[in-house]
């Protein structure tokens, strides 16, 4: 069995360490945390540090079947769903995200956040 391989992008601005790990056999991938860029200042977001893993991915001719979230951040957004849309996957997070979001939803009054993953 081929050794898989790991690639690591670090986001500066919040020192969030993204990944790709692909099968080098079958060019099967996982993209794992990415990063939505998020500027305070102006309120808007870029999608620069995911398409750094888009060009990998692309450049690497990697079939992405995973994006994977390992916990709910507070540091960065997940750029997850632009990554599905660009380069294809499932998206997929840990069950206990639910109470994560009903904790959200409590705290910040959203009676409309859906709870389901």
């Amino acid at each position: 069995m081929a050794q898989a391989n790991v690639k690591a992008f670090f986001d500066e601005a919040t020192f969030t360490v993204s990944y790709v790990v692909s099968d080098p056999t079958s060019n099967c991938a996982a993209i794992i945390d990415p990063v939505l860029d998020y500027d305070p200042n102006s309120g808007r977001t870029t999608t620069s540090s995911a398409d750094q893993l888009i060009a990998y991915v692309t450049g690497a001719n990697l079939s992405v079947a995973w994006i994977l979230e390992t916990h709910v951040h507070a540091d960065h957004l997940s750029a997850a769903p632009t990554v599905k849309e660009r380069v294809g996957g499932q998206t997929a997070i840990g069950a206990h995200v639910a109470s994560v979001q009903s904790a959200f939803k409590s705290i910040f009054n959203i009676s409309d956040l859906a709870v389901d993953g």
